[in-house]
């Protein structure tokens, strides 16, 4: 019921307003989120200091025009290079939402500069991972994804378990070079092409696991659950993967004890940060993944 409500609240334009002028919010939205860009990169060397990766996503809100598209685009780019002068490129890449780049309304421009986005990536020395958007736009992500693999081989994506589909997706996936993010999913999707119950994901997020770890790409294994990060080390050790070959993803704010513990553990432990001032629709998908969790722990 809870993960119904704030589904249902990040598609409200009223509520996110309420939202964005409360005085309560600034807190409690920086525990989860960068502001600017200058925060991005202050967070991300923190981070890196403290042996975590760091994957940065730039929020904002529909795009419904060109120029906004491009300004995306430069936003990218720009950071790109930021964290190339840093020194943080080693440790830190991007995620990239294509309907940020106008994927909805010019498929083709939304290629062109996704393109230009991997290509200052590549001269940065890091990469690019496509993120994961509501079931309508996933086979034009797909398009995408193997154009820009064309070019830039080590281009990533998002698979989201709870989509009756991504079990098939995963093994496609699962070859040489392939990056893959496998998380359970964030959007409200019809029972059609979904899963309905939270067993069921768990389930197809296990299945999809054992078919990326025993395949030849490398998985991201995007989950706070605790039982099913227990599960990803098991499988790492029954397919006998080295600690190079795959890694932990979790968000910015969320169980950073856990994300110690992983890393001192020796694996691979990427921190999802995003930033910017358009984060509602962000947050509260995100606090519906785990609404009680989200809103009370900090470990």
């Amino acid at each position: 019921m809870l993960r119904s409500l704030f589904l249902a609240a990040a598609g409200s334009s009223r509520l996110e307003r309420l939202a964005e002028s409360a005085p309560v919010s600034r807190g409690f939205v920086r525990r989860f989120i960068a502001g600017s860009a200058d925060d991005a990169l202050r967070v991300s060397r923190e981070l890196a200091d403290d042996g975590l990766a760091v994957t940065l996503d730039h929020l904002r809100g529909d795009t419904r025009t060109a120029e906004q598209a491009a300004a995306v685009r430069q936003e990218y780019v720009t950071v790109l290079g930021r964290l190339r002068e840093a020194g943080l490129t080693p440790v830190a890449e991007v995620s990239l939402k294509l309907s940020a780049l106008g994927q909805r309304i010019d498929e083709k421009l939304a290629l062109e500069h996704a393109h230009a986005i991997c290509a200052a990536a590549a001269e940065a020395g890091t990469t690019v991972t496509l993120d994961a958007e509501d079931h309508t736009t996933t086979d034009a992500m797909f398009e995408t994804l193997l154009e820009l693999r064309r070019d830039f081989p080590g281009t990533g994506t998002a698979l989201q378990a709870h989509l009756r589909r991504t079990e098939g997706d995963c093994r496609e996936l699962a070859t040489a070079g392939s990056r893959v993010r496998l998380c359970k999913g964030a959007y409200a999707e019809p029972e059609s092409v979904a899963f309905p119950s939270a067993l069921d994901v768990d389930k197809s997020f296990v299945r999809c696991l054992n078919i990326l770890m025993s395949g030849e790409g490398y998985p991201m294994i995007a989950t706070h659950d605790p039982r099913l990060i227990a599960i990803g080390e098991d499988r790492a050790r029954w397919f006998d993967r080295s600690t190079g070959e795959y890694e932990f993803q979790l968000l910015y704010g969320v169980r950073p004890d856990e994300q110690a513990r992983l890393a001192a553990g020796g694996h691979t432990v990427r921190v999802f940060l995003p930033y910017g001032d358009q984060w509602y629709g962000y947050l509260m998908r995100r606090i519906a993944e785990r609404p009680v969790k989200a809103i009370t722990s900090r470990k």
